[in-house]
């Protein structure tokens, strides 16, 4: 058997990206959510659920951070949606100088994720803290969607996030060369982007994911440090 390629991204060359970084605040372009409009989209989700399980499918930053309580963890296949880093971040994980990227899922191909259960007691509440979670503004609480993914024992309806967003911020339909240039290069309040990708390829990796995509991102994204590092401190590109 061969030896499993370790990944090119590695915690040293992300400690290389990150820096202090002052919260800019919210963007005063968007209205801002009121807890009312987080708890109505809570009981809606939480009816729509119905009777059944309570599944949350991640592909992202909820596979190594969900900040829940989860009773369950399952590989899981959501066909007709890919990852993509396409939605802009000035802030968060960029800053408004320099932005990072987000990951969404977009239409077509395949996903490989994670399905997490999430307790049935206070279902309403767990929907509620993940609204809040992955929400700030008004047209954040269209991004929540329902879609269908298939586990060793079945096919469960699962709640994702940021599933083919309408609203937000910009989205930037860029090359692998110019997604790992602001990848390199973005640092927000709650850390690199670097570090965003490199938590997420090797949480995929532990549950022997590997996402074709992002395994080529995460080897064009060590490239451009170590190029960045060799030319000076990298919080100044």
């Amino acid at each position: 058997m061969s030896k499993k390629q370790p990944l090119s991204l590695t915690p040293e060359l992300v400690a290389l990206c990150e820096r202090d970084v002052e919260d800019p605040g919210p963007d005063p372009r968007y209205v801002q959510l009121s807890d009312a409009d987080v708890l109505a989209k809570a009981d809606e989700l939480h009816r729509e659920c119905g009777d059944g399980p309570l599944w949350l499918f991640a592909y992202g930053s909820l596979i190594w951070k969900p900040e829940v309580e989860t009773i369950e963890a399952r590989r899981a296949t959501a066909r007709g949606w890919h990852r993509s880093f396409s939605m802009e971040l000035p802030r968060w994980r960029g800053s408004p100088e320099q932005p990072g990227q987000m990951m969404v899922l977009e239409r077509g191909g395949t996903c490989h994720g994670v399905a997490f259960r999430l307790p049935d007691e206070d279902r309403a509440g767990h929907i509620y803290r993940m609204l809040y979670r992955e929400s700030e503004y008004e047209g954040d609480l269209d991004n929540p969607r329902w879609l269908n993914a298939d586990t060793s024992t079945g096919r469960i309806r699962a709640l994702a996030f940021w599933a083919a967003p309408t609203a937000s911020f910009p989205f930037l339909k860029l090359t692998p060369e110019e997604t790992a240039s602001r990848i390199a290069r973005a640092c927000g309040h709650l850390g690199s982007n670097a570090a965003y990708l490199y938590n997420t390829v090797a949480k995929l990796d532990e549950h022997g994911i590997r996402d074709r995509n992002l395994w080529r991102l995460q080897e064009l994204v060590a490239a451009e440090i170590r190029q960045l590092a060799d030319a000076g401190p990298l919080g100044r590109r």
